[in-house]
């Protein structure tokens, strides 16, 4: 026993010397960098000085303490940065649902403005900006080279007041001008319909109203329809989604979601990391359900799509989505100033990261730009589309009943519908009828 305890101390003496022969050479090391530092913040000081005391004009000290914050923190991503006492307000405003603007969310890429999407129903959005756009100047004044904080300043504006966006698009020539009127913006986070026998949930932010707003909207759908028996499934349409809150995302997954992970998150420390996990209970009640995303839908859209795609929930349709894996945290600063700070990377259930990757879809489809309003469909053109039903004294059908007809004309008025929704949205059209496979591959209950 004794020989055990003293290979015990042994080992113990030695894991002490050998610490020991190292201290000094570490605390050499860490005193050097906190020399290092020091004389960067010296050298800091020093250029501060020289500013305010030689600069050609005078400045404010307040800005440039600011500027050189905002600085440290935007060369770290292009999702880091400092908000300022009014950005931290409008920020915290837009959470809320209502705010001032064109409608768009935006990051930086190459130096140039780049759209990540327009917001439905706003002024960017009824102008024709689209994600994936460049904007290369504001009123006629280049963005090239400003930090994103300082373009997205020149876009600011009274509301009601014209703006003219110079815009650069893949397919496009040549740079063209867009003219945008600056409104109020107010957010309806989740949009409900019946689009024939499926409930299309159209989610455009996540912001504090959205689980509620999808939840409520649902249930007045479902109820417009008869039951959920008569519901065929449901469309998740996050098609130029920016993203917005966590905490929405997970309840937004977790509705449609009976158990397992939904996204974990990881820091820079391993006790940084959380993982959230669904609860029993699907909104949907198992029926089928479709997510549409695009290059527009960023960030919560994706924990979203990327959740229900890895738990096999749901079938993703569309293009690639954004990439956006990483998760910003608002930390509030003196001042009533705040800083938005990358703190974690998330990962889907399946532990993949989508940060510059995206969502890939299951299905690949596109959205196909509408063709010349001006252009006739051959359908429209073609002398010879009429029926036997058009001809003068054809013959009625005495083999079917009042009700059998009634029911034919409604199966060809749906089927009309869905084809007047392929020309509006293809892509929608497409998630709908992919609902209609899916319900008739299930059992009948008969």
């Amino acid at each position: 026993m004794k020989k055990v305890v003293m290979a015990a101390m042994g080992g113990t003496l030695a894991g002490i010397v050998a610490t020991t022969q190292f201290v000094g050479p570490l605390v050499a090391q860490e005193n050097a960098r906190s020399t290092n530092v020091y004389e960067q913040l010296d050298l800091f000081g020093d250029i501060f000085e020289r500013i305010r005391a030689q600069y050609v004009e005078e400045v404010d000290a307040g800005d440039l303490i600011e500027a050189a914050i905002d600085g440290m923190l935007t060369s770290l991503d292009p999702h880091s940065s400092y908000l300022s006492p009014n950005d931290a307000a409008d920020m915290r405003v837009q959470t809320r649902g209502e705010f001032g603007g064109l409608g768009i969310e935006v990051t930086q890429e190459d130096g140039f403005v780049k759209v990540v999407s327009p917001i439905d129903g706003t002024p960017a959005d009824a102008a024709g900006i689209e994600a994936g756009d460049f904007i290369t100047h504001v009123d006629g004044d280049s963005v090239l080279g400003l930090a994103l904080d300082e373009a997205v300043d020149m876009m600011r504006g009274p509301v009601g007041s014209e703006i003219i966006i110079t815009v650069v698009r893949e397919g496009e020539a040549e740079p063209f001008d867009v003219s945008i009127i600056r409104d109020t913006i107010k957010l309806t986070a989740v949009r409900t319909r019946l689009q024939g026998d499926a409930v299309v949930l159209r989610v455009t932010t996540f912001n504090d109203q959205t689980y509620p707003n999808l939840e409520e909207g649902l249930a007045e759908q479902v109820e417009a329809a008869g039951g959920m028996d008569n519901v065929e499934g449901i469309v998740l349409d996050l098609r130029n989604n920016p993203g917005g809150l966590l905490n929405q995302a997970i309840r937004v997954s977790d509705a449609f979601l009976e158990k397992g992970e939904i996204v974990s998150t990881r820091g820079r420390q391993p006790e940084d990391g959380d993982r959230y996990n669904a609860t029993p209970g699907d909104l949907a009640e198992g029926k089928p359900i479709v997510v549409l995303i695009n290059g527009g839908s960023a960030s919560a859209s994706e924990i979203v799509a990327g959740a229900l795609q890895d738990h096999r929930r749901a079938i993703v349709v569309g293009t690639k989505s954004f990439g956006k894996g990483s998760v910003q945290t608002v930390m509030p600063l003196r001042g009533d100033g705040a800083m938005r700070l990358t703190t974690a990377r998330y990962y889907t259930p399946s532990g993949r990261s989508i940060q510059s990757l995206g969502v890939s879809p299951d299905i690949v489809v596109a959205q196909p730009r509408r063709a010349d309003a001006s252009e006739e469909t051959e359908e429209e053109t073609n002398a010879f589309s009429r029926s036997e039903a058009d001809l003068r004294g054809s013959l009625d059908n005495d083999s079917l009943t009042e009700d059998e007809i009634q029911q034919i004309e409604a199966d060809r008025a749906k089927a009309e519908a869905a084809a007047a929704l392929r020309e509006e949205d293809y892509q929608l059209a497409y998630a709908i009828d992919i609902l209609k496979g899916l319900t008739a591959l299930q059992p009948s209950d008969d």
